[in-house]
């Protein structure tokens, strides 16, 4: 079996294991998590980035309202909660087994977090910049 379906060839993406022993930090975007990169991105020639968010400390400061350029933002909640706003009014504080897909561009906040929180976090495309930006009208600044 050559691996195709129906005729297609197999995307350009290579089979990758992450073993949490041997799975290095990288930098991330906020000093009160650390980042351990599962291989993801390199594995799919940057189309997905896969990483899990872990506390060093409890949020201290929200992180103020940013957006992220790609086309989507994936979080499971592993352990621990945190709590969001959205651009729509949405507020919300997820735990253990909850979800949240952001589209890119969509503005939000990240208020406050446990001190254990740890965060699987999927982007398509596997480079997501992340930019400041003004809250929404009617929404604060923090």
């Amino acid at each position: 079996m050559d691996g195709s379906v129906a005729g297609a060839s197999r995307p350009d993406i290579k089979l990758t294991i992450s073993n949490k022993a041997d799975s290095p930090f990288v930098a991330g975007r906020r000093k009160f998590f650390r980042y351990r990169d599962l291989g993801v991105s390199a594995a799919t020639g940057g189309k997905l980035r896969a990483q899990v968010m872990e506390a060093v400390t409890g949020m201290t400061e929200p992180t103020g309202w940013h957006t992220h350029q790609c086309e989507a933002q994936f979080i499971y909640i592993l352990k621990g909660w945190v709590e969001l706003e959205f651009e729509d009014g949405t507020r919300t504080r997820s735990g253990i087994g909850d979800a949240i897909l952001i589209p890119g561009g969509m503005k939000h906040n990240e208020i406050a977090t446990s001190d254990d929180v740890e965060i699987l976090e999927l982007s398509i495309p596997g480079d997501m910049a992340t930019q400041p930006c003004d809250p929404p009208s009617g929404l604060s600044k923090a």
